[in-house]
């Protein structure tokens, strides 16, 4: 019997980059990609769907990516067969740590690397199946940092 593909949401304002990165994940033919451009679309998706992979962008309008995983990761009983992957043009240190108090699982910068997506994309499924060990602390709140 065929492997059901990974169901990956795609969050990101940036159309273009959300199909990028839809069309590429689905020609592996191993996946299957729902795409969200806010963060408010990106929770009800999540509610109405169980997504193994988040990829989620950061600097949106209106909630940005660090206040949808904080509210994903709030639901422990679902969010542990969930993995969130930020993705930021931001590469300081500060937001890594910020990305991990928010509950992500994984950082990616942009502009994104193809294979690289792919394989945080594998890496993070391979700890669902439990084939690595997912971290299992609680993300405390924290103030995502003020842009210029």
């Amino acid at each position: 019997m065929p492997q059901q593909p990974l169901r990956i949401l795609v969050v990101d304002d940036n159309h273009d980059n959300a199909e990028i990165v839809r069309a590429y994940l689905e020609s592996t033919n191993d996946f299957a990609v729902t795409v969200a451009h806010d963060g408010d679309e990106a929770i009800a998706r999540y509610h109405d769907s169980p997504f193994d992979v988040i990829l989620l962008d950061v600097m949106m309008p209106g909630r940005d990516g660090w206040d949808v995983c904080r509210a994903i990761k709030s639901e422990p009983e679902r969010a542990q067969k969930t993995r969130v992957i930020m993705l930021t043009a931001r590469d300081q240190l500060a937001d890594r740590r910020i990305a991990l108090q928010s509950g992500a699982d994984d950082f990616l910068e942009k502009p994104l690397e193809l294979a690289k997506l792919l394989t945080a994309v594998r890496r993070n499924a391979a700890a669902l199946a439990g084939s690595v060990k997912a971290p299992t602390t609680p993300a405390a709140p924290v103030t995502p940092p003020t842009q210029a």
